[in-house]
């Protein structure tokens, strides 16, 4: 060997085994997940891992560079990339290539009751994510719709816990198995914007469990999280980002959670809380940066005054290490995962499931007449309405995104009736919210400004709607403070802007008027009587003006099911029957006096007379026939079928099942109509005689069928154990009891199709 090449090949060598000194970790990736931890954890210093413990920018936490340990890049979701933002401010990096596709928010993709269009969703997501180099999404967020003054509720999935756990769960994975950590938030008990850094809640055992904690439950043992994000308010005493009862008591200790605990931005309050109860990383106490020194950020409660609290004894590296394994495997699953690929942004697959989550989250709410799908005789279409042409991206708080591109719903009309030829599509204001949204200096310079009064508006939509075929209204809320908004909760159950006035002139003067609502919650309407047709709508991203003009003009036939109820009034809804300790609090203190009856569970109780539209609400294009319901029992043989007649159950006697048995409960589904259609068949289970309360009855499982007209399609379902439990407080676990229930099939709530009795025995 000449010495030239023995050399190189000595080089070789030299670079090889350093690399397998210093980074060994990382080089060796297929080895197993928890023997990488320790091998890195085992040559780290302790002021290396204290550094891992919290942020080194506004949205970034240091791995170790001499170890070669990649460290973590956040970015804002739930609904697409947040831009790139200053290393230590809010406002805008100013970057060209960081525009996104923007999905739409969680309440529309709660909607659509489509459990693939979540994990297509999450994909997408996913992959633009990778593209941007993130290691960690902050979302999906499943906190339960409690009142509809909630600022964020728009960024949640609706009322029902069984609901938001199915719809959470695929969405996580796939996210996830892109390489990029979902962070569940915001855990727990984050139920409104007021006061949102000081509440400390009082609530039952049994609500917590049964109604605010599964979807997250269902999001670590089901979904496998890999983060989860601590809330700001309180619970017992403790801020719930180093919460004992939350987090080492429930996540860890109950469910197994081997993710990372991640503090909400600011929602950090002092060292020993944070070390001694399940917090791992810190982000955002102070965000001034390095405008002082170099080392602004060791200043955070998991820097120097951790370390200080180990020289003087109060804490241990051991504590200090339980830590940094959750952070490593957290870096190992995304920043070191070298599976990750390098993912896309604004590509057409992403750019179809946007589109496609936005036409199924539509929800027809009214259709008297049959005034919609849009026909061909509607040849003048006037659209009225500031939200027909407001970007609705910018703006409402962290969620905000940089769009490539946002369609909104005028354009969207319009680029449909181009499409199809022979419509004309006029436009009116009819009212404005004033000045646009400029949040951390995002400013697409959409042009708002009109100079008309409020009443020459209202005057000229009028004059319009006199003259067109039909009229469409696209109106409701926006993305300003103390409407869908973080860190601000709505004033008002009505419709801003004086769109409710304006609503009713207009179905004075055209009687072929929808109302398009615009919105993550519901609102009041106390022109319902008066409009025909009435469409709920949402924040639905870059194709959202498409989406919805897919499905006014009937090329995609209404599916959408409502999240959450609307109810008549704000008293309506049980927050707000029980004084201002219940809602928005006394001081710290907030009390969930409605305890379990949330949303349906409560109007069940009052039979319904508050609801306006019932959760699981959302009608079709076509018609949907529910045949007679078949139930069985594998395992008995000799329990043949029952049909729910109820000549055949006197006869056959009710079914009956076993805690370790299943029922199987099978209904033939028949589309009437004549239009191809989906349906949410939805299972509600009630407990005819408990211990303790129950709600009347409790959704345990749907599924969307796609069926062809004149088609009929059988849906089965199985009834376990598990659905007919509650959580004993006194025992503190989930328990049945023997007796008799009911299955209620439907297609919402109040709209029960079958019911079939059976038993549970001893």
């Amino acid at each position: 060997m000449s010495n030239r090449l023995f050399l190189v090949f000595f080089s070789l060598c030299f670079f090889v085994s350093s690399l397998s000194l210093s980074a060994q970790v990382y080089l060796d990736a297929d080895a197993d997940l928890e023997a990488r931890i320790e091998d890195a954890l085992s040559r780290m210093t302790l002021r290396e891992k204290v550094d891992m413990l919290h942020a080194q920018s506004k949205f970034s936490s240091p791995g170790v560079a001499r170890l070669g340990i990649a460290g973590i890049w956040c970015t804002d979701g739930p609904h697409g990339i947040r831009p790139e933002v200053m290393w230590d401010e809010w406002n805008q990096a100013g970057w060209t290539n960081d525009s996104c596709t923007a999905f739409p928010a969680l309440t529309c993709l709660a909607a659509t009751w489509n459990t693939d269009l979540a994990h297509a969703y999450g994909v997408a997501l996913g992959e633009e994510a990778v593209y941007r180099n993130k290691s960690v999404v902050l979302g999906p967020g499943v906190n339960i719709y409690r009142t509809p003054l909630n600022g964020r509720n728009f960024e949640y999935m609706g009322e029902d816990p069984y609901l938001s756990a199915t719809m959470v769960v695929p969405y996580i994975k796939g996210l996830q198995s892109k390489g990029v950590a979902a962070c569940v938030k915001h855990y727990a008990l984050n139920n409104q914007e007021v006061n949102r850094h000081g509440y400390d809640v009082e609530v039952s055992d049994r609500a917590l469990y049964e109604i605010y904690l599964p979807a997250f439950k269902a999001a670590v043992m089901e979904g496998k999280a890999w983060s989860i994000m601590g809330a700001y308010n309180l619970y017992k005493g403790q801020h719930a980002c180093h919460n004992q009862y939350l987090l080492r008591d429930i996540l860890r200790g109950e469910w197994g959670f081997d993710g990372a605990v991640i503090s909400d931005w600011g929602g950090t309050h002092n060292t020993d809380e944070a070390v001694m109860n399940g917090l791992d990383l810190e982000y955002g106490t102070w965000t001034n940066g390095t405008t002082t020194n170099n080392r602004e950020y060791d200043n955070y409660f998991l820097a120097d005054p951790l370390l200080k609290g180990i020289a003087e004894g109060r804490y241990t590296e051991q504590q200090v290490d339980e830590k940094v394994r959750n952070v490593l495997r957290l870096i190992f699953r995304t920043s070191m995962n070298k599976n990750r690929g390098f993912g896309s942004m604004v590509s057409e697959s992403h750019v179809r499931t946007a589109r496609e989550v936005a036409a199924e989250g539509v929800v027809l709410l009214k259709n008297e007449g049959a005034l919609l799908p849009i026909s061909p005789k509607d040849q003048h279409i006037l659209v009225v309405g500031e939200n027909a042409i407001k970007m609705m991206t910018v703006g409402g708080g962290s969620s905000q995104l940089k769009v490539k591109y946002e369609v909104s719903p005028l354009q969207g009309i319009e680029n449909k009736a181009q499409e199809k030829g022979g419509f004309e599509v006029m436009y009116e204001r009819g009212y404005t919210s004033g000045e646009k949204i400029i949040q951390d200096n995002l400013d697409f310079g959409e042009k708002l400004d009109d100079p008309r009064t409020a009443a020459q508006m209202v005057s000229d939509a009028v004059k319009a709607a006199k003259q067109a075929d039909i009229v469409i209204f696209v109106g409701g809320l926006n993305k300003k403070p103390h409407q869908d908004c973080e860190d601000s909760d709505r004033e008002s159950y009505n419709l801003p802007y004086g769109q409710d006035e304006l609503i009713k002139a207009l179905a004075e003067a055209n009687k072929r008027l929808v109302v398009v609502n615009v919105s993550g919650n519901a609102v009041a309407m106390p022109w319902v009587d008066k409009v025909p047709a009435i469409v709920q709508t949402w924040y639905s991203g870059t194709e959202g003006g498409n989406g919805l003009a897919d499905v006014l003009f009937g090329d995609v036939n209404a599916c959408g099911k409502l999240p959450f109820s609307f109810m008549k009034t704000l008293k309506d809804y049980p927050a707000h029957q029980y004084g201002e300790e219940a809602y928005p609090g006394v001081g710290s203190r907030l009390v969930y006096k409605e305890d379990i009856f949330v949303g349906y569970r409560y109007a069940d109780k009052v039979n319904n007379k508050t609801t306006l539209f019932p959760f699981g609400h959302g009608l079709s294009y076509t018609t949907f026939d529910y045949g007679t319901a078949q139930i069985t029992n594998p395992y008995r043989a000799e329990q043949k079928p029952v049909r729910t007649t109820a000549r055949r159950m006197r006869k056959k006697g009710t079914p009956q099942m076993k805690r370790n048995e299943s029922l199987f409960i099978t209904i033939p589904i028949t589309n009437t109509g004549y239009r191809d259609g989906k349906e949410v068949v939805q299972l509600y289970i009630a407990d005819k005689k408990s211990s303790l309360p129950r709600p009347v009855k409790e959704l345990k499982a749907f599924q969307k069928v796609m069926i062809k007209a004149g088609e009929t399609k059988n849906v089965t379902f199985a009834i376990t154990d598990d659905m007919l439990r509650f959580f004993d407080p006194d025992k503190h676990e989930w328990v049945s009891e023997i007796g008799d229930f009911e299955a209620i099939i439907g297609s919402s709530a109040t709209d029960q199709r079958k019911v079939v009795k059976f038993q549970l025995q001893d």
